[in-house]
């Protein structure tokens, strides 16, 4: 029983920062409706500011002094972000947010980097609660009992400031109706600028409070990135209680996890998130989401306009110069270009559920680790050729695409994004922790080409064909009247209903094409690469391929090609300084902020500045004008 008591308590005090850090997360999703990827970083900032303030105020006092100085400090972080990167893209569809948080997560990473240097910061116990208390036989730190109050504190505080001031009502109605809040005269800028404060401030004081059990590192921020959205999205987006339950659900159940199930810990969570978002899609204290209410969508597109015949000469041409790369080109010149074109064939296949569908995945690596492990596997436990496997491995990522599907499909907006990234995040773990079949941390080795395709000119003839060859097929079938269903069914799904369409089955089956096409793109890497390992299923490769998208334009069929070169020869080359994130990060925000229509759009401005015709493109790409 001392043990099961101890435990609870254990849990308890995890489920404090966590608590911390979602509710934040929590309000500000709940008025401004942006989900903020770089929450995360400032619960990191938290730990850092803490550590700093603490080596200068010791003492009771000075030690939650520091806490509470660090909120403030975080708070006023955060408001530097919303004001200079989230302010000028309120109305921009939402997609614009999310690569924009993700490059403020890029930027706070390198000067995170660049102040306190790589190693690792052990936080200071706090004073008077350095020891133990003993239940039974069992021993549980003093610490975990503050945590533990301070969680319940905050809660009481939200709780009576959400509901007895002025303020916070108004910060409550916002969440239901933040349009008829504006109507009744409420500066919704002032409001967003308070929110985000107070949302910064508590993921602050989080990583503070938390210092004398972990410390602070340089991947705090990614980690607690996926639990706290699995909190958010488990509770309800918006809902400060959710966030309280949904979060003692979470870490209670790694506490037993690890106790009686050790190999469930890293997928128990995504597994209970995506339970929750089948059965209640708005999660347990959230609200059903209204169509249009979520968000900017940007203005509407024109209809697609087929290719012309001087666009066929413009593809023909690139197709051929790429060619011909061999003759004038040295290796690692064809293994960048064989990079750039897998990275084409991944982002546009993610763009034809995005662009065409509306559907905003956070989980395509899935299919993308999902092809590369299956091709993977097949040449090392059947010995499988590679000419096979390449066939093989993109039905497979299919297969994988029509089960996840099956259940995202069901959900819209934010929802199905959370529900890609918790399939894609369960991928993950079965990669990670199968160590006797996927090879685990260490990966796959010794995964190359046939031996007519082992020398690189050859591998990059044989990706030039495969890569092109896939790319025009997704840009094809955006003609079709399979295309054209997709699209109507992202425009209205209402009208496309009533005309026969069955929105669902049109998305599903674009869902299994899309994952089809990634898995492609995967078991070309995996050949090219020689290994596989599971950090090609993490978020990030997730959102390599959301930000290629974003770069060269979402409403451009174009746009993932011209973002895919940039990309990647952008990375290669920022990937020799010290701090190349924070130059990518930096990049990221202000194409953001300067260029809303990507790389295309940029085209689009110079054809309307000097004359339609500058553009050869033109007839092809009118709809992204």
């Amino acid at each position: 029983m001392d043990f099961f008591v101890v435990q609870i308590l254990t849990g308890l005090a995890n489920a404090a920062a966590l608590f911390l850090v979602a509710s934040g997360l929590s309000i500000i999703f709940g008025v401004t409706r942006v989900v903020n990827f770089s929450h995360g970083s400032f619960y990191m900032l938290g730990a850092y500011i803490a550590y700093s303030l603490m080596t200068v105020l010791p003492g009771f006092i000075g030690f939650w002094a520091s806490i509470l100085l660090t909120g403030v400090a975080v708070g006023l972080i955060g408001l530097i972000v919303e004001l200079g990167v989230l302010r000028p893209i309120y109305k921009s569809p939402e997609l614009f947010q999310l690569v924009a948080t993700f490059g403020v997560i890029l930027v706070i990473q390198d000067l995170t980097l660049l102040i306190w240097g790589p190693d690792d910061l052990i936080g200071k116990r706090s004073p008077g609660f350095e020891g133990v208390v003993k239940i039974g036989d069992q021993l549980l730190p003093a610490y975990d009992l503050v945590l533990i109050f301070l969680s319940f504190l905050v809660l009481g505080g939200l709780w009576y400031l959400f509901n007895k001031t002025r303020a916070g009502i108004l910060v409550r109605a916002a969440t239901q109706d933040r349009e008829m809040v504006g109507a009744l005269g409420v500066n919704q800028s002032w409001l967003f600028s308070g929110v985000f404060f107070l949302g910064s401030a508590l993921a602050g004081i989080g990583g503070a409070a938390q210092l004398p059990k972990g410390g602070a590192d340089l991947l705090m921020d990614f980690n607690i990135l996926a639990p706290v959205f699995v909190v958010v999205v488990i509770g309800g987006m918006g809902s400060i209680p959710g966030a309280f339950v949904a979060a003692l659900i979470i870490s209670e159940l790694n506490v037993f996890g690890v106790q009686l199930l050790p190999q469930s810990t890293l997928v128990l969570m995504f597994v209970v998130m995506a339970v929750v978002l089948i059965f209640r899609p708005w999660g347990l204290f959230g609200r059903p989401e209204i169509v249009g209410s979520h968000g900017s969508q940007g203005p509407p597109e024109a209809p697609l306009r087929a290719f012309s015949g001087r666009l066929w000469l413009v593809l023909a041409a690139c197709a051929l110069a790429l060619a011909v790369v061999p003759l004038f080109g040295g290796n690692f010149l064809q293994v960048l270009l064989a990079d750039v074109i897998i990275a084409c064939l991944f982002a546009t296949s993610l763009h034809f559920i995005l662009g065409l569908g509306g559907l905003v995945s956070f989980g395509h690596a899935a299919t993308f680790g999902g092809g590369a492990y299956a091709a993977a596997l097949m040449v090392q436990y059947a010995e499988t050729p590679m000419e096979l496997a390449l066939l093989l491995a993109p039905l497979a990522a299919g297969l994988l695409a029509l089960v996840i599907g099956w259940f995202c499909v069901r959900l819209s907006g934010v929802y199905f994004a959370m529900l890609t990234l918790a399939f894609a995040q369960v991928v993950w773990s079965i990669a990670f922790q199968w160590s006797e079949v996927t090879g685990g941390d260490d990966g796959i080795l010794g995964i190359w080409p046939s031996a007519w395709a082992s020398s690189t000119t050859a591998y990059y003839y044989l990706v030039l064909a495969l890569g092109i060859g896939g790319i025009t097929t997704l840009l094809f079938m955006a003609y079709t009247p399979f295309g054209y269903a997709l699209r109507g069914s992202r425009d209205s799904a209402l009208r496309s209903e009533a005309i026969g369409i069955n929105v669902r089955l049109v998305q599903w089956s674009a869902f299994i094409f899309a994952g089809m096409m990634s898995g492609l793109s995967g078991a070309l890497f995996v050949f090219a690469k020689g290994s596989i390992f599971p950090t090609e299923l993490e978020i990030a490769r997730s959102f390599d391929a959301l930000i290629i998208v974003f770069l060269g334009g979402v409403q451009s069929l174009f746009g993932p090609l011209a973002g895919g070169v940039v990309f990647t020869l952008l990375q290669d080359w920022l990937s020799r300084f010290e701090y190349w994130r924070l130059c990518l990060g930096l990049m990221i925000i202000a194409i953001v902020i300067l260029l809303p229509n990507g790389l295309v759009g940029v085209g689009h401005w110079v054809r309307g500045r000097f004359g339609r015709n500058a553009d050869p493109l033109s007839d092809a790409e009118e709809e992204a004008a």
